[in-house]
C-alpha cells in the first residue's frame, strides 16, 4: 500500500505535469477561437452560437478553473447552485451588456484578471488570508459576482471578434451565453461526479492542498503570460521583428496571391467602413479578365466576402472566392463569368474603418463615371444585397 508520501509525491507531478503541458501549449491563452470556428459562427444560425458557446467554455479552462475552485469544499447541493449560480449571474450581466454595447477592452490584460481570480479563489481555499494575512477573508459571495463579472469581459472580447449580425444581435449574444452555460453545466456535472468519489478517498487531504496551491501557481502563471501578452499589443514597438509578410490563404482556384511581384496600381480607392456597419464595393468585369488587388487597414480586422455576381441574373445567385477575418488581402483574380465582382466589409468595431484599396487590371468602376476613374477617394454607392454573407 502506497504511503501518504508517495501518494503526494504522484499527485503532485501529475497536477504539475498537467499544468505544464496546458501553458506550454495553443491552449494556454485560455480561450482563443481558430479562424474555423469564426467562420463557421458567421455562416450559421443561432444554433451554432449556442454550439460555439458551449465548446467555448469546455476549452477555457481559465473559467473552469474558477468554478473549480468554487466548488472544491461545497458537498450539499444548494450551496453549489448559489455560488454557481451567483457567478453565472455575474459572468452573463456582462457578457451581454458589452457585447451588446460593444464595450472592447485588451483582451490580454482581462485575461490576466482572470488568471489572478484563479489564485484567489483557491488561496481562499485554503483559508490563506487567516492563515498568512491575519485578516477576515472578504465576503465569498460579494467576490464571486465580482470576479464574475470580469470573466464577462473576457467572454465578450472574444464573441466581438466575430462578425455579429445587427438586426439580431441579442438574439446571437444570448444563444452564445445559452451555450456557456450548457458547457459550463456539463463541466460541472463531471467535477463533482469525480471530487464526490474523491472525497471518499483517505487522500482527499493531501490532494484538496496539492489542488489548490496547484490553482494559485496555475493562476500566478496565466498572469504572467497574459501580461506579457498585453506587453506586446499595448507597446508593439518593443517587440517588433523584420519578418517578410505571409500571402493570405485563398478558397478558390480563381484566386491567387502576388508575393513576389508588385503591381502598378491603376486606382488607388479609400473606403470608410461605417461603426457597427457594412459596405460592399464592386467592380463590372468581362469574362477572363484580370484584377490584381490589394487591401488593408491600420490593423483593424474586419470580416471580409470578396465575391461575384453573374449578369442578368434575377435569382441572387453569388459566388465567394474567398472570405475571412483579416486586416488585409492581395491577390489575383481571373473571373469565370461576366458581371460584378468585388468585397463586402463588416465592422463590429465602435469606431469607423478606413480600407485603402489598390487595384489594377481589366474592370470598370461603379462608383464612379468613366470620365472620372483616376479620383483617388471615394466612397461606394452599392449597397449590401447578400444576407447570407451577414
Amino acid at each position: 500500500m502506497l504511503s501518504r508520501t508517495h501518494i503526494f509525491t504522484r499527485v503532485f507531478c501529475l497536477s504539475a505535469g498537467l499544468l505544464l503541458f496546458g501553458l506550454c501549449s495553443d491552449f494556454a491563452y485560455a480561450h482563443g477561437m481558430s479562424e474555423a470556428e469564426k467562420l463557421s459562427i458567421i455562416e450559421g444560425g443561432n444554433l451554432r452560437y449556442m454550439w460555439i458557446g458551449a465548446t467555448h467554455m469546455l476549452s477555457g479552462y481559465d473559467h473552469l478553473a474558477f468554478v473549480f475552485g468554487i466548488i472544491f469544499f461545497l458537498t450539499s447541493f444548494r450551496d453549489i447552485a448559489k455560488y454557481v449560480t451567483a457567478f453565472t449571474l455575474g459572468h452573463s450581466v456582462t457578457l451581454i451588456y458589452a457585447t451588446f454595447n460593444a464595450i472592447q477592452l485588451n483582451y490580454f490584460a482581462i485575461d490576466a484578471v482572470i488568471g489572478l481570480s484563479v489564485s484567489y479563489i483557491a488561496f481562499a481555499n485554503i483559508d490563506g488570508f487567516r492563515k498568512y494575512l491575519n485578516i477576515n477573508p472578504p465576503n465569498i459571495m460579494v467576490m464571486i459576482i465580482g470576479l464574475g463579472l470580469i470573466h464577462g469581459f473576457g467572454l465578450s472580447t472574444r464573441l466581438q471578434e466575430l462578425p455579429l449580425s445587427e438586426d439580431h444581435l441579442l438574439l446571437n449574444i444570448i444563444s452564445f451565453n445559452v451555450g456557456i452555460e450548457l458547457g459550463q453545466v456539463s463541466a460541472l456535472a463531471l467535477m463533482l461526479l469525480l471530487m464526490a468519489a474523491w472525497r471518499k478517498t483517505h487522500a482527499f487531504q493531501t490532494f484538496s492542498l496539492v489542488a489548490n496551491y496547484g490553482l494559485i501557481l496555475m493562476g500566478g502563471l496565466l498572469f504572467l503570460m497574459q501580461m506579457h501578452g498585453y506587453e506586446h499589443t499595448a507597446n508593439p514597438e518593443e517587440f517588433m521583428v523584420s519578418t517578410e509578410s505571409s500571402a493570405p490563404r485563398a478558397k478558390s482556384e480563381m484566386v491567387s496571391n502576388h508575393a513576389m511581384v508588385q503591381p502598378t496600381w491603376q486606382d488607388s480607392i479609400s473606403i470608410t467602413i461605417p461603426a457597427q456597419g457594412d459596405t460592399e464595393y464592386k467592380f463590372y468585369m468581362e469574362k477572363d479578365a484580370t484584377l490584381d488587388y490589394a487591401w488593408e487597414t491600420d490593423g483593424t480586422e474586419l470580416f471580409f466576402d470578396f465575391h461575384g455576381e453573374p449578369a442578368g441574373d434575377t435569382t441572387g445567385y453569388f459566388e465567394s472566392f474567398t472570405k475571412g477575418i483579416d486586416s488585409q488581402s492581395n491577390g489575383s483574380l481571373t473571373t469565370s463569368f461576366e458581371g460584378t465582382h468585388g468585397w463586402y466589409w463588416k465592422n463590429d468595431t465602435p469606431s469607423p474603418v478606413t480600407i485603402e484599396l489598390k487595384v489594377t487590371g481589366a474592370y470598370r468602376r461603379l462608383d464612379v463615371n468613366k470620365t472620372s476613374q483616376q479620383t483617388e477617394t471615394t466612397q461606394p454607392l452599392i449597397p449590401t444585397t447578400h444576407d447570407s454573407i451577414d
